[in-house]
């Protein structure tokens, strides 16, 4: 398995509060059975702006370590960019970066309100040739209400990371019930652990990996884990299964409108 979508690195953004902490939570994703993580500190302009050289000299300074170490896990640089604008700008100007310099991004929008411009920035990266990877679709509050902006995405050439601990309610109710509905309408293309801490995520894989089997079956989840994020880190095409459109019932929609942050 590749985890593409985690804050490993120490003191860069929310994630990671220490260089030992960096080391536990490798430890844990190796025992977890992870071949590889790639590395997607937040950049997010006026808080978290960390640039490309800076998060190099840190995933390659951990990666010796690692060798010296005798762990056999690879490192590769991404970011998980705040929805700006600026996208573009932020990539070429080498602050910002793409999956393993690949054509992939991963970027996140605003958890409780769609931004008014999201087809343009989209529209603008699909130009320069990359292709947006939106990081926890089932996390934000106007995609639980109104999971069709999801579909009408990947219609538009977007593709979708969703969190593993999402199918076992570790970010509510309505994440954990989007999701899988996600998973059952052919809308998730990669799976990521968006870890921060130790002790949160990756010791609960065996649990989650047995819950996504049941849904996903063996074949599609290894095209999740494995697959997919191998032809990101070689900047090859995915090729998707046809997304198909999500119909709430009424008693879904009223649930999702009851709290906002259920």
């Amino acid at each position: 398995m590749i985890d593409i979508h985690s804050h490993i690195l120490p003191n860069i953004d929310d994630g990671a509060r220490s260089i030992e902490e960096t080391f536990h939570l490798i430890q844990e994703a190796k025992e977890a059975g992870f071949e590889a993580i790639i590395s997607t500190s937040h950049y997010m302009e006026g808080y978290y702006e960390i640039d490309v050289p800076e998060r190099e000299v840190w995933i390659q300074a951990i990666y010796e370590k690692l060798q010296e170490k005798n762990i056999n896990l690879q490192l590769y640089l991404g970011n998980e960019i705040y929805f700006s604008e600026n996208i573009i700008k932020l990539l070429e100007e080498g602050k910002a970066s793409t999956m393993n310099d690949s054509s992939y991004v991963l970027f996140e929008m605003p958890l409780n309100v769609e931004p008014l411009n999201l087809y343009d920035v989209v529209y603008e990266m699909m130009q320069y040739k990359l292709v947006p990877i939106l990081a926890h679709p089932e996390r934000y509050t106007f995609v639980q209400e109104e999971p069709e902006l999801i579909y009408d995405l990947i219609e538009k050439g977007v593709l979708m990371q969703a969190n593993y601990a999402s199918i076992i309610g570790y970010y509510g109710q309505k994440a954990q019930m989007i999701v899988k509905k996600l998973f059952e309408n052919n809308m998730i293309h990669f799976l990521g652990t968006d870890v921060h801490r130790q002790n949160t995520i990756y010791p609960k894989m065996p649990q989650i990996l047995e819950e996504l089997k049941n849904i996903l079956g063996e074949a599609k989840l290894k095209e999740l884990t494995t697959i997919n994020p191998k032809l990101v880190l070689k900047n090859k095409q995915i090729d998707i299964d046809e997304p198909k459109k999500i119909e709430l019932t009424l008693k879904e929609k009223i649930m999702m409108k009851l709290k906002k942050n259920g």
